[in-house]
């Protein structure tokens, strides 16, 4: 049993405590925009003219799994791989999961315009074959008021439910809100979001239901109307842009104390000048230990005493910049 598990049991069973919100780190960059969004090589001068190789990457994504804070380590079926090659997860209680599909919203290569186009579905990961490796994975899905391109989504998600059965591999799902103009007013976009959400699963047995979501945080209401209609459902929220480590500590926050109880967070782990020191303090800030302006101060500090330099000057890293989370 790895952490997920004992805590998805007692969520379920609505015994869970502070301790029990589940934290993820999102490393599969490689399956979306590709090469350049590994994240730029770091001195201590910060970041270098050049990204990451895929070895600096993997070794990484090794850190934060024997930090042993996070709950779920995903990553592309290929890294995967790899890491299972070099034990990473030997003896750990993190769970290791697999992007499992590759819709084409998040194919954000440098120069191309794909993601300017309603999403499509696709699939590069083959259940099959990964199986091997973990029986946990990442399946997104993006509705975009287009009733040609949300029919494709919703048929290829049943061909994915299918397939997941035939393998016994288990999902939790990604909704992004549109990726492009919808025809919605943007005030109605979480209402829409959220219905789609509910209609999505309504037709699903508990056994073809995902383990949690992963979805945008459209503030307070939104979060609160998905999570008091149906408990059963873990709902979690991703992390989005990179913004300032207060925007990080403060999702986290507002998120909890409206019902999530996941967070999957990629750049905002990725590209911190400290990543260990952010889900440090991102454990810190969920367990009610630290404010998140309390968890601004500590990692700057903790720059301080590496020697590191921070990509922001304390005083703006300290501000909310994300408009979501300044009423919240």
């Amino acid at each position: 049993m790895t952490r997920l598990e004992d805590k998805l049991a007692r969520i379920r069973a609505g015994s869970d405590k502070r301790t029990d919100f589940i934290i993820a780190d999102a490393k599969d960059p490689d399956m979306g925009p590709g090469l350049h969004a590994v994240g730029p090589a770091r001195g201590p001068e910060g970041a270098d003219p050049r990204f990451r190789t895929r070895e600096e990457f993997l070794k990484s994504i090794e850190a934060v799994i024997g930090q042993d804070v996070v709950d779920v380590m995903l990553t592309s079926a290929g890294n995967l791989e790899k890491l299972v090659e070099r034990n990473a997860f030997a003896g750990s209680k993190v769970k290791p999961a697999i992007r499992a599909n590759d819709t084409t919203d998040i194919w954000r290569h440098r120069g191309a315009t794909y993601h300017h186009h309603p999403s499509r579905p696709f699939r590069t990961a083959s259940l099959a074959r990964v199986k091997a490796l973990t029986d946990l994975g990442l399946y997104s899905i993006t509705f975009t008021n287009d009733l040609d391109a949300d029919l494709a989504s919703l048929a290829a998600f049943a061909a994915f439910r299918e397939d997941a059965a035939a393998h016994g591999f288990s999902y939790f799902l990604e909704v992004f809100n549109p990726n492009v103009d919808a025809n919605l007013e943007p005030e109605s976009i979480p209402a829409f979001v959220n219905d789609a959400i509910v209609r999505c699963l309504a037709g699903l047995t508990e056994a073809e239901r995902p383990r949690f979501l992963k979805i945008v945080y459209n503030g307070p209401k939104a979060l609160d109307e998905l999570v008091s209609y149906d408990p059963g459902l873990v709902v979690g929220v991703l992390g989005g842009g990179a913004g300032t480590t207060r925007d990080c500590f403060e999702l986290i926050s507002q998120a909890q104390k409206y019902g999530a109880r996941v967070a999957l967070f990629g750049r905002k782990i990725n590209l911190a000048e400290s990543p260990l020191d952010i889900v440090r303090l991102m454990r810190a800030v969920s367990d009610g230990a630290l404010t998140p302006t309390e968890a601004v101060e500590d990692y700057h500090d903790a720059l301080r005493r590496k020697g590191l330099r921070p990509v922001r000057a304390f005083a703006d890293d300290i501000e909310i910049t994300e408009a979501v989370l300044r009423h919240g």
